[in-house]
């Protein structure tokens, strides 16, 4: 038992908890991911936004983010999703861990942490054996906000009304925190 302390104090090793460095290449592999993903979707939006404005956009995002998200899911072996405490799609509601994450990353916000920069990791033992998890903040940027900002156009609001009834993603400024990248991984 002291033997087990003292090595706990000197590596801040705990059998069966994951360190950083053994999460370090599924990190690597999830920003990976996750930068592969949000470089599709941004090349897309950016593209509908030339050709037909705000309005095509969403269309864009609402037929094609989730499509991207699979083919990077299945490119890289992972599950990649995204989440928001103020999300436009039912489906991407943060479920228990995910919610505790967000908060902390609101948190750590509010102590001067840039939203840029907010990470998280974790690798858990679930029933289906050992999963990885990790989340990254999406920062709100100054495109984002002729969709999901204060003052919307007419056209924009009616699209979204059409598209999304239980919106829940306005009212950002620039630079906040509009939600996560999820990344879960089974280990086992």
């Amino acid at each position: 038992m002291k033997r087990s302390l003292l090595i706990i104090f000197l590596t801040g090793f705990i059998p069966g908890v994951a360190t950083g460095l053994e999460q370090a290449p599924q990190m690597e592999e999830s920003k990976q991911a996750i930068a592969s993903f949000a470089g599709a979707l941004k090349s897309e939006l950016v593209s509908a936004m030339q050709n037909g404005g705000a309005t095509e956009a969403i269309e864009v995002c609402n037929t094609r983010a989730g499509a991207i998200s699979k083919e990077v899911s299945i490119e890289y072996g992972m599950q990649l999703t995204r989440t928001s405490q103020r999300y436009r799609n039912p489906q991407n509601a943060p479920n228990d861990w995910q919610s505790e994450v967000l908060q902390s990353f609101e948190d750590r916000k509010r102590a001067g942490e840039a939203v840029k920069t907010l990470a998280w990791s974790e690798t858990i033992e679930t029933e289906s054996g050992k999963e990885f998890r990790f989340m990254k903040a999406i920062p709100t940027a100054g495109m984002c906000l002729q969709c999901h900002g204060a003052a919307i156009a007419p056209a924009v609001s009616a699209k979204l009304a059409s598209l999304y009834p239980e919106d829940k993603a306005t009212g950002f400024n620039q630079g906040d925190l509009r939600g996560a990248f999820v990344v879960t991984r089974q280990l086992d």
